[in-house]
């Protein structure tokens, strides 16, 4: 089951990037799906990947929420912190997480270091003394 939810995640970026939902694209799409090497560095579970779409669900009225606040007030406060990854996380995980970060307007991930590590970027509202 985690390799099929793999390789719709390979087909999901491939339609993203391309933006093409003609037959051969999506020809294409399955085959480079399935000849881009596998990294088997860690197993994830069923349960990882429902959790993870489960907050992506969430993450969208957030972000509407968080647009409409940087509108109206704007945020001026900026901060970069250091995240930890979830431990056993596969690399789609990863990717899933780096894109739920980045997926909400006040922050975005710079930088993902080998260590297990994201390099967030937050902006906030400047706290009144």
């Amino acid at each position: 089951m985690i390799a099929y939810l793999d390789l719709l995640l390979r087909l999901v970026i491939w339609f993203l990037l391309t933006a093409d939902g003609s037959l051969a694209n999506i020809i294409i799409g399955i085959c480079v799906a399935l000849l881009l090497p596998r990294g088997y560095t860690a197993s994830s579970t069923l349960r990882d990947w429902l959790h993870v779409f489960w907050e992506i669900i969430v993450a969208i009225p957030i972000a509407y929420k968080e647009a409409v606040e940087i509108m109206l007030r704007p945020h001026h406060q900026e901060a970069i912190a250091m995240q930890r990854v979830k431990p056993n996380r596969s690399p789609g995980l990863i990717f899933l997480d780096i894109f739920l970060i980045t997926f909400t307007p006040k922050t975005i991930v710079l930088h993902y270091h080998e260590d297990g590590r994201y390099e967030v970027h937050q902006v906030a509202r400047r706290k009144k003394p």
